[in-house]
């Protein structure tokens, strides 16, 4: 990441943001602007282009249609707006966009994400589970996210040889309670 080529546009944003009521910090390594502790918004720079977070922008109007979702179906809030070059950068538009999001958060609009569900079973893990008491009970003690883990897991195999030997090897990581990516989380 050159941050040294962006200098120009992030000074210029970094103003946008400070001639409003938004505080400054640095969180995650990148300029946070906060309203009451709550964050608004966040400017940081990568490789092709520096951008701006909104972390509720879904709830903004965006009616110069610039938002992007990083990350469509993980991302559930956050919008960016990027720019390529300091002539991209609307003074105007920026500030608009930024006492939006200010109104946004002073009238409390947040995302309340969705309650977990119970995942789809493929047929192959249910037919183990009706079949075996104790398994069934002890997948049934794991969380929501480890039981999608395990589903998915036998899911993506596309041969049914494939499926049966993960099914063999998660059986006993089910009665231990042990997920999937366990061993790769930090504790």
């Amino acid at each position: 990441m050159k941050k040294e080529q962006w200098n120009e546009e992030i000074a210029l944003l970094k103003s946008l943001a400070e001639r409003t009521e938004l505080e400054h910090s640095i969180k995650w390594g990148i300029d946070v602007y906060t309203l009451e502790g709550k964050n608004v918004m966040g400017i940081a720079p990568f490789k092709s282009y520096v951008g701006i977070w909104f972390y509720n922008g879904v709830f903004m109007k965006d009616s110069k249609n610039v938002f992007i979702n990083a990350q469509e179906g993980k991302t559930k809030g956050l919008r960016q707006w990027r720019f390529n070059s300091i002539e991209e950068i609307d003074e105007a538009s920026v500030s608009a966009y930024i006492k939006e999001a200010i109104e946004n958060e002073k009238a409390g609009l947040k995302l309340v994400p969705a309650k977990p569900t119970k995942p789809d079973l493929p047929e192959l893990l249910q037919q183990a589970l009706e079949q075996d008491k104790k398994l069934k009970a002890a997948f049934d003690k794991l969380t929501l996210g480890k039981q999608k883990e395990f589903a998915e897991y036998i899911t993506t195999a596309k041969r049914e040889q494939t499926q049966i030997d993960r099914l063999e090897k998660i059986k006993p990581m089910i009665m231990d309670g042990i997920g999937l990516n366990d061993m790769y989380k930090k504790s």
